[in-house]
Parts: structure tokens; C-alpha cells; sequence
């Protein structure tokens, strides 16, 4: 990093409203570039929403996220890390998904995803409906199966839509387990809250050892206590995290296509990522930001935010591992 290559622009350099927009102002070094080997933390947008159900739009949500992390800054202003200045960090650039089929999106996803993992990059992505985390697990989880922190307010641990849909936004934990992409005993998901179909998923869970942690025991417990138990049944092996913007209540981000009322707000949101410290983790990704349903941008600054947050925990975790 001596040279300033994984440097980001510095809004002192150059406006935040000018210039290419790339994820944190990071310098783009897509697979093939001379010095992709050399990334250790790679964000990578994932433009497909093939897996939504009702409301579409997460497709859009890379572009956004891209455009509202010109605002994020070198340093943490409440953890101090400056993952920027420890960490080879560059933007990946976007899978190319085909909007015509979902099972060849996926395995496209997957494809890319290798080529990451293989060169030893922490892959951290922006969604792209929930559906995008199963092939980025089908690629992180290959050697071993790993555990999973889920901010959500859905498992999305159901098994079929309509009779057959086995591959949508609220399957793919439930094939990623069917796959042994999981350890089970180390998965645990906070925040799940709303109306329901049934209990089939949550069955699914206690069957499987699965902790739920609902909305209303985390905010009866608050955000460090929450922390402290996911911290402990992830453990210090390998690690996954997914967050769901719909984790957050739809006052703070509106724009997602499955929104739940009664989540936590804002600075919840942060604190809960912020508890993720200490955790070995191996990748993260930030999903289901909609565009069309916030135009302002307000759900992307969060997400965005979100985002750096994941990258601060990620690159002590790669520091730990040096």
C-alpha cells in the first residue's frame, strides 16, 4: 500500500460529486488486472434481483450504493479503524448476471466468487436481491462450511414458492444448509419479525439447531447483549455475514421490496455491525437495497454506511490472520 494504489480518492483531492464512482472511491481492479492478487478486502456489486418475488428493484441497487459511498470517509469516526490504511482494499466491479435465467445468473455468481476466493480476496458485496448470497456461499463455503450471522426480518429459510420455486430471495438458507454450506450449530439470524405463512421455517430452525433471535427479544435485550451471544455461537471460526436491509425499520430505510415494520433504527443498525469485531470474517454482503421505492437515496447512504462498517470488521479480521 506504500505506493497509494489502494488509496481512495480523498474528497479534499476531488469532489464527491465528481470523478468515476466506485465503491468508497476505491480504485477498480476487476479479475485479470496486473494487481488483483494483491486485494485483500474486494467489494463487488451483484446487480440481479432474479430471486425477488413481489416488489422488484434490488437490481439497481449497486449502482446506488456505488453512488452514495463517494460520500464515506478514511477513518471510522466511532471505532477509530481505518480499514483503508491497514488493508489492499479496490472495487471488484459487478457480476454479470443473465436477466433471462436465474439458474445460469447463479452460476455465473458462483464462477466469479471462485476466481475471488482463489486469489485470497474477502469478497464484501452490495445487492442484489437475498437470493445473491447462495452462490456467493456455493463459493466461500466450498472447503468448509461456515458459520453465518443474518440481520434480516425474514429467515429465508423457506423451502418452495408456489409448489416449485425452490430458488427465490427466501429459500436460499435453506438450500445453502441442504448444500452443508452452514454450520447449523454456528447460524443464527436477529431481527425476524411480521406476518407469516406458517411456522414451516422457524420449525426448520429448532429442528436444526438454527438460534432465531426475534425483534422483540432484541430490542427487550439491546444490541450489546444480542452481540455478545451471536459473537459466541459464530465462535472464532470462519465466518459469513448477510445483511438484509430490511432488517432496518422502514423509517430509516424504506427502500426494499419486503419491508417490516417495528426493526431497529438507524444507529441500531450500525451498532449491530459494529458488534461483529472480533469474528473471523471470511466475506459479507449488504443486500436488497431498491432504488425505485427511495429515489432520494437515503436506504443507499444507510446501506453504503452498512457497508463500511462490514469493512471495518473485515479487515481486522485479515489483519488478525497476516
Amino acid at each position: 500500500m506504500a505506493d497509494g494504489f489502494f488509496t481512495p480518492v480523498s474528497g479534499l483531492d476531488l469532489p464527491r460529486f465528481a470523478g468515476v464512482p466506485t465503491f468508497m472511491r476505491l480504485p477498480h481492479v476487476a479479475p485479470g488486472h496486473p494487481r488483483f492478487a494483491e486485494v485483500e478486502v474486494g467489494l463487488i456489486g451483484a446487480p440481479w434481483d432474479g430471486g425477488t418475488t413481489n416488489r422488484p428493484g434490488p437490481r439497481h441497487g449497486p449502482r446506488q450504493l456505488r453512488d452514495l459511498s463517494t460520500m464515506i470517509r478514511a477513518v471510522n469516526g466511532e471505532t477509530w479503524v481505518a480499514p483503508f490504511e491497514t488493508v489492499r482494499c479496490a472495487d471488484l466491479g459487478d457480476v454479470a448476471p443473465n436477466p433471462g435465467d436465474l439458474m445460469d445468473s447463479m452460476a455465473r455468481m458462483e464462477a466469479f466468487y471462485d476466481t475471488v476466493v482463489a486469489a485470497g480476496i474477502r469478497p464484501l458485496t452490495g445487492g442484489g436481491d437475498h437470493l445473491c448470497t447462495l452462490p456467493i456461499l456455493r463459493a466461500v463455503a466450498k472447503q468448509r462450511p461456515v458459520g453465518l450471522i443474518q440481520f434480516d426480518s425474514h429467515t429465508d429459510l423457506n423451502d418452495v414458492y408456489f409448489g416449485t420455486g425452490r430458488y427465490t430471495h427466501g429459500t436460499p438458507f435453506r438450500r445453502a444448509m441442504e448444500e452443508g454450506l452452514i454450520d447449523p450449530k454456528r447460524y443464527v439470524l436477529i431481527g425476524i419479525r411480521g406476518t407469516a405463512y406458517g411456522r414451516e421455517d422457524w420449525d426448520f430452525a429448532e429442528a436444526n439447531g438454527i438460534r432465531i433471535i426475534p425483534v422483540g427479544e432484541f430490542h427487550a435485550r439491546g444490541v450489546d447483549d444480542v452481540m455478545a451471544e451471536a459473537r459466541e455461537i459464530a465462535g472464532m471460526g470462519p465466518t459469513y455475514v448477510t445483511y438484509d436491509i430490511d432488517f432496518v425499520d422502514p423509517t430509516f430505510a424504506p427502500g426494499t421490496g419486503t419491508p417490516e415494520v417495528g426493526g431497529p433504527n438507524s444507529w441500531q443498525a450500525l451498532e449491530v455491525a459494529r458488534g461483529l469485531r472480533g469474528l473471523d470474517i471470511v466475506g459479507a454482503d449488504l443486500v436488497e437495497v431498491s432504488p425505485p421505492f427511495d429515489p432520494s437515496g437515503g436506504t443507499a447512504w444507510l446501506g453504503a454506511s452498512l457497508m463500511f462498517e462490514l469493512l471495518c470488521a473485515m479487515a481486522e479480521s485479515v489483519v488478525r490472520a497476516r
